[in-house]
């Protein structure tokens, strides 16, 4: 792994040895718009830094002489097994970041075999993903719009393209305010295009260059009993904080939660994801899998948020950086030193595989 920095004719080689250094190279390479806008947070951006310095703030209890010379990092997320509990979440416009765009992302994820939550704001469609990596493991991002006929077109293509679950993103009735990409008049360059939209009548652009007034900000618990209507996949619902709607999650039968501020996107002032976590698997008591993404950067937080009770990670915006540096290539090494620094603190803390890591890892203070 190597940069390649050009200044007065040199070219410096850097090895890229954690998710940090990939950021480095996205923030130096990528525009100012476009990082800008994978960047941003609401406000004053508190909540998107909090959801990192959340887990410098907690500490292990890690156990020895257990005999750790086998590790197995595997695990089930809606009962098909993945090599490791880190997922790729939903972002949208990965070609802003590499030509492939999500293609790259979904081999990326199809290699190391793990869930990738696809966009619906996708500048590939999920025809193209597909095809891209047949055998991946594929969840589908879905919003609700006030045209429920569209929202219920997409349930109808992925379903027949084997998606295995419907991620419902519920935390953007409306866009969060998010500065930088005011000032910097953000928008879609034109040669990329919203795949999934392609053929579909859009009203004109907006936010983002995504088709304005169309998600619908009425959404209720009742949409849920409409989704579950319509289709047999599990329904996922990412976006909750508090314990009051994870208990009205498993009342409404959903099949899971992630555990999500939308990387900080949204509403400032909010909780870091790691810190809500624990009231809302309390409150699940294992009816349904708790899942959680924001802030992950290196394989003790993964650590650290499975010893609190979430079955996976997602991570978002390292998927960015790791699409910046090298396309497919740069998404597998991100992702697999996040899967060798999880296996090394696995071990480190005394745990062989994945069951074995529970509550009794964290210091009681943070519970």
């Amino acid at each position: 792994m190597n940069i390649c920095n050009r200044e007065g004719g040199r070219c410096a080689a850097m090895a890229l040895v954690c998710l940090t250094d990939f950021e480095q190279y996205a923030k130096e390479h990528l525009s100012k718009a476009t990082w800008d806008y994978y960047a941003a947070g609401a406000d004053e951006c508190c909540t998107r830094d909090d959801n990192l310095l959340a887990y410098k703030r907690i500490r292990l209890r890690p156990r020895v002489l257990r005999d750790v010379s086998v590790s197995d990092t595997r695990t089930t997320v809606q009962g098909a097994e993945i090599g490791f509990p880190v997922g790729v979440a939903p972002t949208a416009f990965h070609c802003l970041a590499w030509h492939e765009g999500e293609v790259a992302t979904a081999r990326a994820t199809e290699a190391l075999n793990t869930c990738y939550i696809s966009s619906t704001y996708s500048t590939c469609s999920v025809e193209e993903i597909v095809a891209a990596a047949p055998g991946g493991y594929r969840w589908f991002q879905l919003y609700v719009y006030r045209d429920r006929e569209l929202s219920e077109q997409m349930v109808r293509r992925v379903e027949a393209l084997g998606y295995r679950a419907l991620v419902l993103t519920v935390d953007v009735p409306f866009t969060g305010k998010r500065r930088d990409d005011i000032r910097n008049r953000f928008r879609l360059p034109p040669h990329l295009k919203l795949k999934n939209f392609e053929g579909l009548p859009q009203a004109a652009a907006e936010d983002y260059g995504i088709p304005s007034n169309t998600l619908d900000p009425s959404i209720s618990w009742k949409d849920i009993h409409w989704l579950q209507s319509i289709t047999q996949l599990p329904i996922i619902i990412k976006g909750i904080l508090t314990k009051e709607d994870a208990e009205l999650a498993v009342e409404h039968g959903v099949q899971g939660i992630i555990v999500s501020n939308h990387g900080g996107r949204q509403l400032d002032g909010g909780p870091a994801t790691i810190d809500a976590l624990t009231e809302i698997v309390d409150a699940v008591q294992g009816r349904m899998e708790v899942y959680l993404d924001g802030g992950i950067r290196t394989g003790s937080d993964v650590l650290k948020a499975l010893a609190l009770g979430a079955k996976c990670v997602f991570i978002g915006r390292p998927a960015v950086w790791g699409l910046a540096y090298k396309g497919e290539d740069g998404l597998r090494e991100v992702l697999q030193i996040l899967h060798d620094e999880f296996r090394l603190s696995m071990a480190l803390s005394g745990c062989r595989n994945v069951a074995e890591i529970n509550r009794n890892l964290i210091q009681c203070s943070k519970l």
